[in-house]
């Protein structure tokens, strides 16, 4: 009996992973993608006439096995992996992908679905129920469901040219990135390194086995020697190679593939019916429209352009005045910046950490949870984890029901990929009258307790806790009917609005002193250093807010017009930076032939939401800061309107009902110091 295929026979049936065998996976699948097709099936061959109930909800609860299945199998992948798990994804992925088209491209699902759709308007739905009819309708025909054959053949080709030259872009920015390196003997051209930067760099050297030091365009090599290395000429020599990556007019250059993927994604939303690329992908975003995304950064721009501007005075003075450096140069911004923050703040990591014990941290946070939500987080023993280092816990609510189950994991190990997210096992519901709770992961890469030391983390990585936790009480919080609504499934320019409001509280006094102790004297983080750490967090904003502004219009000017006549790609970049520009241009240099973010990732025509979500989250906790940022009506307000309504109804329409109106700039331009 394969375990993966029953419901799980557990306490909160919760995931028995101890139970199942890596040979289930793939006969688990299999069976798993039949089961979801028989439940398709039925629904398409069903005689009576279509409903919302027999049509759009049946498929919304159609391959809930599969689903559940997908979870355990890909959460894992990404936490606790090894060769055999890898082999099984390539495996399965073809498949699920190819079972994900045979339900887009079904024309009889597709004709039921529609009909529904039609008579939407007499139907009575509720908000939450015209979503789900909106967004299943919308999967079938922002794929090309209404297009005449001639015109699907069309976009299958144009979809397929798309993923290969996305995956040639990525492949040719490896290559370049790979390609250079800075290989140096001499030890007088390390000076100003950190330690363990120059000892990465000695390891790298001998594993090619060469003499000396060897530094790459990696971030954790690249980053530090921009940053620390006082040798003018080598940043210099760094930052061009960098600038340059596949913009060298050799095998490995973009600048072709950038203009075809401009032209054809251009002609794609055409097809489709809409005026541009970026019509098509904000039609199911927060923002809407390409005039509302432009105005948005226009808006920001005219703000912090001047703050930028003063900054940048401020930082070639200093820079002349301690080097006599005339004009700075790109090799010279995070050089002098990080001398310029030290003379200012004399404040770093090591001072911070004893007061950031991990424990004590995550205490915090559902400390933090008890007070606005009325969360309390027991630890329990008695369900099943995938590593010996996971902690679970059971959530409850103040009349002691379940409300989730949390499970967190923390430390870095051989089979887990690097970085920090949530994710969840199990999704929330309602069916048949029964809400099924949720079963949230929080996976994160801190450093080890010692023999000596416990676990100690940076600020940065509290914020980084405090971050997935927002995610998380997202999920945790989920008390939506279908599934597909449910927890984080909201629009992409929405679902950082609850990880980054959780961020402010660690910037509170009053939070703080719930969890910053230090960890063998247990006395409290001294108010000076908290004061440092929220002058530090705006230091230079004006600079770094122009740079975020800069690459976000340059997204909207790839995919927000027709591409179609751009010829040059380093002129066409040249005007679209004219107005955000600080430094010299460097003529070996262009941006878009190595953005992977547009051109290989999914934030074509999104990367304005990164600082649209910071609008909100600062928006949003001045709110609180209004009330009292353990106000109970107001959480109770972001509770019912955001946390737990998922991705029910528009994301604005659940803001204002939060906040009383739209979000405004001015909460984030106040925050960063720019007013």
């Amino acid at each position: 009996m394969n375990v993966l295929l029953s419901k799980f026979n557990t306490k909160h049936n919760t995931a028995p992973f101890s139970q199942i065998k890596i040979e289930d996976y793939v006969p688990a699948f299999n069976e798993g993608i039949t089961l979801a097709k028989a439940e398709i099936d039925a629904i398409v061959n069903n005689t009576d006439a279509p409903t919302f109930e027999n049509t759009v909800v049946a498929m919304d609860f159609a391959g809930d096995i599969l689903d559940r299945l997908s979870s355990v199998f890909f959460n894992l992948n990404s936490a606790e992996t090894n060769d055999e798990m890898q082999k099984i994804a390539q495996e399965v992925s073809p498949l699920l992908s190819e079972f994900g088209n045979d339900i887009t491209l079904n024309a009889a699902l597709f004709a039921k679905i529609k009909t529904v759709y039609e008579q939407k308007e007499n139907l009575n739905l509720t908000p939450e129920q015209t979503t789900l009819l909106d967004k299943k309708y919308k999967s079938f025909s922002r794929n090309g469901a209404n297009l005449p054959e001639d015109k699907k053949d069309q976009l299958r080709e144009i979809d397929k040219e798309l993923s290969k030259l996305s995956l040639q872009f990525g492949e040719n920015v490896l290559a370049e990135t790979n390609a250079f390196e800075l290989h140096l003997t001499n030890e007088n051209n390390l000076t100003g390194l950190p330690e363990g930067t120059i000892e990465a760099a000695r390891l790298l050297a001998k594993e090619k086995g060469k003499e000396g030091w060897i530094f790459t365009l990696d971030h954790p090599s690249y980053v530090p020697f921009l940053t620390y290395a006082d040798n003018r000429e080598l940043r210099k020599k760094m930052a061009i190679a960098f600038g340059a990556r596949s913009f060298q007019n050799n095998e490995f250059d973009n600048q072709q593939n950038v203009l075809k993927i401009a032209k054809l994604r251009f002609e794609r939303a055409n097809l489709l019916g809409y005026k541009t690329h970026a019509h098509f992908v904000l039609e199911e975003r927060m923002a809407q429209s390409p005039e509302k995304v432009f105005s948005f950064l226009n808006d920001l721009l005219a703000k912090a352009k001047p703050a930028a501007q003063k900054e940048f005075a401020e930082l070639t003075a200093f820079a002349k005045e301690l080097d006599g450096i005339e004009q700075l140069e790109k090799w010279d911004g995070a050089y002098y910046s990080e001398k310029l923050k030290q003379q200012l703040f004399n404040l770093d990591d090591e001072k911070l950490k004893p007061y950031f014990q991990l424990e004590k941290v995550l205490d915090g946070a559902f400390t933090v949870a008890q007070k606005l939500y009325g969360l309390t987080f027991t630890e329990v023993f008695d369900i099943d984890k995938y590593h010996e280092e996971v902690t679970t816990y059971e959530v409850t609510d103040a009349e002691n029901n379940l409300v989730s189950i949390f499970y967190a994991d923390f430390f870095p190990r051989k089979g887990k990929r690097n970085g920090a997210w949530m994710t969840s096992f199990k999704s929330q519901s309602i069916k048949d009258g029964v809400n099924e709770r949720p079963h949230i992961s929080n996976v994160c890469n801190f450093t080890k307790p010692t023999e000596t030391k416990p676990s100690l983390l940076t600020f940065n990585e509290v914020t980084t806790l405090f971050h997935e936790f927002g995610h998380g009480l997202h999920g945790m919080l989920a008390n939506t009917t279908y599934p597909s609504l449910s927890g984080t499934s909201v629009f992409w320019d929405f679902v950082e609005l609850p990880s980054q409001i959780m961020e402010n509280w660690c910037y509170e006094p009053e939070a703080l002193a719930l969890f910053a102790n230090h960890y063998e004297t247990g006395e409290i983080i001294p108010i000076e250093y908290v004061q440092k750490i929220k002058e530090s967090a705006s230091f230079q904003e004006g600079m770094a807010t122009l740079r975020q502004l800069s690459f976000g219009l340059l997204d909207m000017a790839w995919h927000g017009q027709d591409p179609t006549s751009i010829t040059d790609l380093k002129a066409f970049e040249t005007e679209q930076f004219a107005n955000t520009q600080l430094y010299p241009d460097v003529k070996e240099n262009a941006m878009s032939t190595a953005f992977s973010h547009i051109f290989q990732g999914g934030y074509s025509s999104g990367y304005y939401s990164y600082k649209w979500a910071e609008v909100l989250d600062a928006d949003a906790f001045e709110y609180f800061q209004e009330k009292g940022i353990f106000n109970a009506e107001v959480a109770t307000k972001f509770k019912e309107n955001v946390l737990s309504k998922g991705g029910t109804e528009h994301p604005m329409t659940l803001y204002k009902r939060f906040r009383g109106q739209e979000p405004k700039p001015e909460a984030l331009l106040k925050r960063a110091g720019l007013l």
